[in-house]
């Protein structure tokens, strides 16, 4: 048994080898479909046989695909997409690549349906379209404002702009908050009044009830906000994930 282990592991990696090396491709930069099923074919260059392989069905004017799912379906085909560019969302469009690129005048995100104020933005509320200008404001990335909610009812159809969402509210106003102050070893907390109220993230303004002062405070979670360099360095991440987004 000894002497047979190892032939048997070589035998299994000489079987597992040519599996695991698939034929490379890359993605389409503009992937459509014209019939409703979304092939490997339709998002990859270069899947030739493994092209005919299909992974969704579209049955609105685009389908929002998880990269990650078509880069396992890819793999099971034999295809190695390398995903280099680390996308999560991957958006096919109906008709021909270049019949796509040629409607409208911009590419923006647009709600697919009407939202009322409040409600959470959800992965199958955006779709891409196409309209004459885009808002100053429009997000390029899905994620930018998925999970977020609308602030004021959304028209099914209109371009999605970034002042139409924000973090979804864990402090209302007149809520009794914990405000906490941490620097150089040194951590305060006590208990304020929200003037206004945001989400996680957010700057609200708070009162302290003793001396009726009024600060900026950024909101940690649901009835808590911070002051000093800890909620200076949460505005820097914020203000820096929207902008990478």
């Amino acid at each position: 048994m000894r002497l047979f282990a190892p032939s048997l592991a070589v035998l299994i990696a000489a079987l597992a080898g040519p599996a695991l090396a698939g034929q490379p491709v890359t993605l389409r930069a503009d992937a459509a479909d014209a019939d409703g099923i979304v092939t490997l074919g339709d998002l990859f260059d270069g899947a030739g046989a493994a092209g005919q392989v299909p992974v969704a069905a579209r049955t609105g004017g685009s389908v929002m695909l998880d990269a990650g799912l078509v880069q396992a379906a890819a793999r099971r085909a034999g295809l190695d997409w390398a995903n280099a560019q680390g996308l999560r969302k991957i958006v096919v469009r109906g008709g021909t690549p270049a019949a796509a690129a040629q409607r409208g005048n911009v590419e923006v995100l647009t709600w697919a349906r009407s939202l009322s104020a409040g409600e959470v933005v959800q992965p199958t509320d955006l779709v891409w379209g196409k309209a004459a200008a885009a808002p100053a404001d429009a997000p390029n990335d899905p994620d930018a404002v998925i999970g977020l909610a609308a602030k004021r009812p959304l028209r099914a159809g209109a371009p999605v702009a970034a002042r139409d969402v924000a973090a979804l509210a864990v402090v209302k106003a007149g809520d009794v908050v914990t405000l906490t102050y941490d620097a150089d070893g040194v951590s305060l907390a006590l208990q304020a009044k929200a003037l206004s109220g945001g989400g996680v993230g957010e700057t609200i303004n708070v009162q302290n009830p003793s001396s009726k002062k009024i600060v900026q405070a950024v909101v940690t979670g649901p009835g808590q906000a911070a002051v000093g360099p800890a909620a200076d360095m949460l505005r820097l991440n914020r203000s820096t994930r929207v902008a990478l987004r």
